[in-house]
């Protein structure tokens, strides 16, 4: 019994220490996975650094790329009367920049978020993007001058001769009628618009002026199966001829906007048309009324300035009516080779007061006399209005396109393109902007002002020349 006893006792005694032995090999395997698993969670962690790492590097890299690419051709700001003549309207331009908000957003996401420390490099390249979106249309002092000379018509003192009244006087309008003159303006059509222009002008010109009237893009449509036929659509509907009222009103109601923009072929017509008409003997005029581009074959540009070298030397005036900003590029050209004025209209308004200069040089063709010295007191006092008015459109856009530049800014703050701080800085940096065109703005006024009286005083210093010699005859 006691034997039995103490077999089982050892039994027991066994199993206790099999027991602990296995706890202690399980406790020891739990301790080794578990240090296994704090090194792989290491491991991971330091590749999930390095990988954050490279993909925050690679996000950088992203970024840099994107803005490269959105700003690589973004021209900086203008410093000069003349880069501020030359920019184009931005595509907000004249627009109140509330009701077009979701469009500035979408052109603003094309940016990414400025970085932190930005450079001033970087700052100037942001301001200048959004400056393009909002930029406007400031007129060219240069023309003025042009529209001073034209308006002292008929002085034989004049160096350019085209300038000097001859015995004939010829006047021809071309006239855009494409498919983009029916667009509305304030109720009526652009095309509705030139027409009752035109003819309230040629109403007041005197009997022995000839006037003519060609139009083209007025046949066929803007599809791609009509661009033959209506790129070749160019007609003189009148003249070379006296005005006569109820002719002409005939003229004009025998045709609609409807097709492409043949404007070199149209020149090449009138050209071909004037040659009759000598510069010896002829006073010659083009007024080009278009809303844009050539769409047709040709280089208006080359025509054009191919036309005011022909024996004719029309003087070809420029009427850019609501042209967008790459047709007035183009029109601005043709004016330029030529020797001529371009004007930007955007209504009957407009259009009629350019319309009302010639009118005024027309009357002037029948009453050039003695007291012409009186005359040129009047001719100070308009030049006053035309500085006057040139010097406040330039203060009117230069506001305009400020506010709307200052309301972009802002967009971009909040779509968290640019912080606070970098808000503040290109507001400053606007502001710079607006004292730059200030300066010029009286710049202009001052210039304006000393080629007014010289060129005033040398007309009259001819005229007396003339007269007294005259009497002494």
């Amino acid at each position: 019994m006691l034997k039995n006893l103490c077999y089982i006792l050892s039994v027991f005694i066994f199993l206790l220490i099999m027991t602990a032995c296995s706890e202690n090999k399980t406790g020891d395997n739990n301790a080794e996975d578990a240090l296994k698993t704090e090194e792989t969670l290491e491991s991971q962690e330091k590749t999930k650094d390095v990988a954050s790492s490279d993909s925050s590097d690679e996000g950088s890299k992203e970024g840099n790329k994107k803005v490269n690419e959105v700003l690589k051709n973004t021209p900086l700001l203008p410093t000069d009367e003349a880069g501020f003549v030359k920019q184009n309207p931005g595509k907000f331009a004249n627009k109140v920049i509330w009701d077009v908000e979701e469009e500035v957003k979408q052109e603003l996401k094309k940016l990414p978020p400025m970085s932190e420390n930005s450079t001033e490099q970087e700052l100037k390249k942001y301001l200048s993007y959004m400056y393009w979106l909002v930029a406007e249309d400031f007129p060219n002092p240069a023309d003025v001058v042009k529209k001073w000379e034209f308006a002292s018509f008929g002085n034989p003192n004049l160096p350019d001769a085209r300038y000097h009244f001859k015995e004939n006087y010829n006047v021809e309008i071309i006239l855009d009628a494409s498919g983009s003159m029916a667009a509305d303006v304030n109720g009526k059509t652009r095309m509705q618009l030139a027409k009752e222009t035109i003819n309230n002008f040629l109403k007041s010109i005197p009997e022995k002026a000839n006037v003519s009237l060609r139009v083209y893009g007025h046949k066929g449509s803007g599809s791609d199966s009509d661009k033959e036929m209506s790129c070749g659509a160019i007609e003189q509907v009148y003249g070379f001829a006296p005005y006569v009222e109820a002719k002409f009103q005939k003229a004009l109601n025998q045709f609609n906007p409807s097709g492409w923009t043949p404007i070199a072929a149209a020149l090449k017509q009138s050209k071909n048309a004037l040659k009759q008409f000598d510069t010896k003997t002829n006073t010659n005029l083009i007024y080009l009324v278009s809303d844009g581009i050539g769409t047709c074959d040709g280089n208006p540009v080359e025509v054009a300035e191919s036309l005011s070298k022909s024996n004719a030397k029309p003087i070809i005036n420029i009427i850019g009516f609501g042209a967008d900003a790459k047709a007035q590029s183009q029109l601005q050209k043709m004016a330029e080779v030529s020797g001529g004025i371009y004007s930007t209209v955007n209504d009957q308004r407009g259009l009629a007061e350019e319309f009302e200069r010639a009118e005024e040089v027309l009357e002037a063709w029948e009453d050039w006399k003695e007291d012409a010295i009186e005359d040129l007191d009047m001719v100070g006092v308009h030049n006053s209005f035309d500085i006057m008015k040139i010097t406040n459109d330039w203060s009117s856009i230069s506001t305009s396109q400020s506010n709307n530049l200052v309301k972009v800014i802002g967009i971009a703050q909040d779509l968290g393109i640019i912080t606070i701080d970098q808000r503040s800085t290109l507001s400053s940096m606007e502001n710079d902007v607006v004292d730059r065109i200030d300066k010029i703005k009286d710049n202009i006024e001052n210039r304006l002002e000393n080629i007014s009286i010289e060129n005033i005083e040398k007309l009259k210093k001819s005229i007396n020349e003339k007269y007294n010699k005259q009497t002494q005859n």
